[in-house]
């Protein structure tokens, strides 16, 4: 018999043996076994497919991952510890060394501080465009443009992007679409079936949908090839020189080596890694999806008509209202519902007592949360100009469709009466 503190490690668990759970299981570990020092030499040079270590992924993480890609659409997907993450590592696969961006300047604002800010000191430039405008796209481009980047359904304004015409613009150019489908959800619209070829989710949203969870999914689709001009793809395309003398698109090829890539060298490298905990959380909120975004969507529907009826409610950003501007993308892209992330403007004049209104409105709410965040059960409120979209300039906020006097609801499962009742309550103190 082994002596106490080896039992005290060892004892009562047998690696590898499995178990017969109906429900994926939280594999709550930083490293794994390796059967032999030939096996694990095999993993780390990618020669063959397994556990390594928890930095790179989970079990639970790789359930995640196949069940988002099957949402999708697509072949591959790395889960990561946030949406923002998500968005990160994707666009430095993508864009590589001295490549440039074209995004859209209707970007979530931690997006656009990522993009404008971080990204600049990396040395990688971005050039924002409107993203209804498709000459602007085209403008943009230039030979060292890597990648288009936009949002299915803007956050706040819940504007709806045309995803075919944009992604007809990007492969014109000879480069990848990616979409942040965060507001839309693969539920709503999958921007795969419309051309675009790597889909982005801030997991915490939607995904989750109880608030408690952070993580990111990135999705390969597999419609981009990266061996048609492999010149501007060296990182797919030349030798890997970390791993071996191979290029990972010949080794793993369409939809598997984007993924491949990242997890070797990004999430490797920069350590943005989902706890197996969060993953096996995010899984649970995925099992209610359907329901949960029907549900919301209709509320936000229903919210949406009432307040534009409201004297106290100058605009209602939300595209499923007629004469609403997207309305007619919404159809095209739509069917099953819009979206429960939509904003609405005071009908307040902007001037120095415009910071008193607003908050007198949104502090006098009781069952809708001041809380920076969306797609959860709650039904939550947020004021971009002063918090999600604070950094940007008053230009930005103006080309985001974003005022002071702009309010952003996302809608949560609670019922539509008491939202409505909480809503007209705060408005009469406007």
């Amino acid at each position: 018999m082994t002596e106490f503190a080896t039992r005290q490690i060892q004892a009562g668990y047998v690696p590898g043996t499995p178990q017969n759970s109906a429900v994926p299981p939280i594999y709550q570990t930083a490293a794994y076994e390796f059967a032999s020092l030939a096996d694990a030499a095999d993993l780390f040079a990618l020669r063959a497919a397994g556990n390594l270590y928890s930095r790179n992924a989970s079990p639970t993480q790789q359930i995640l991952e196949e069940r988002v890609a099957a949402l999708e659409g697509g072949t591959t997907a790395v889960a990561v510890a946030s949406g923002q993450a998500a968005v990160a590592v994707t666009l430095l696969a993508l864009v590589g060394r001295g490549g440039h961006i074209v995004a859209a300047a209707q970007l979530y604002g931690g997006t656009v501080d990522l993009l404008q800010e971080t990204f600049d000191d990396f040395g990688i430039p971005v050039t924002f465009v409107d993203q209804d405008d498709p000459d602007a796209w085209r403008a943009a481009i230039r030979p060292e443009t890597r990648v288009l980047f936009a949002e299915s359904i803007a956050n706040p304004i819940a504007q709806v992007l045309d995803i075919r015409a944009v992604a007809d613009i990007a492969h014109a150019a000879g480069v990848p679409l990616v979409i942040d489908n965060t507001v839309g959800t693969p539920y709503l619209v999958r921007p795969g079936e419309h051309g675009a070829d790597f889909v982005v989710h801030s997991a915490t949203k939607f995904l989750g949908g109880h608030g408690t969870s952070l993580g990111g999914v990135v999705v390969d689709l597999g419609t981009f090839d990266f061996g048609r001009e492999p010149g501007r793809w060296p990182q797919f395309t030349e030798p890997y020189a970390r791993i071996g003398d191979f290029a990972l698109w010949d080794r793993f090829g369409s939809g598997q080596a984007f993924a491949a890539l990242v997890k070797s060298k990004y999430v490797h490298d920069l350590g943005p890694s989902l706890s197996p905990f969060n993953a096996w959380q995010i899984l649970q909120g995925i099992e209610t999806l359907d329901l949960r975004v029907s549900r919301q969507s209709g509320t936000a529907l229903e919210i949406a008509r009432h307040l534009q009826e409201h004297p106290a409610v100058a605009t209602v950003h939300h595209p499923g209202l007629e004469g609403n501007r997207w309305h007619s993308l919404a159809q095209r892209y739509l069917p099953r519902g819009g979206p429960s992330v939509f904003s609405f403007d005071l009908a307040v004049a902007e001037d120095s007592e415009t910071d008193t209104r607003v908050a007198r409105v949104i502090d006098a709410l009781k069952v809708i949360r001041l809380v920076a965040n969306i797609g959860d059960a709650r039904s939550l409120v947020n004021h971009p100009a002063s918090m999600t979209h604070s950094h940007l300039t008053a230009d930005q906020r103006a080309s985001a469709g974003i005022s002071f006097t702009t309010i952003r609801l996302s809608a949560g499962l609670e019922d539509p009466g008491d939202l409505i009742a909480d809503l007209d309550s705060a408005l009469a103190l406007a």
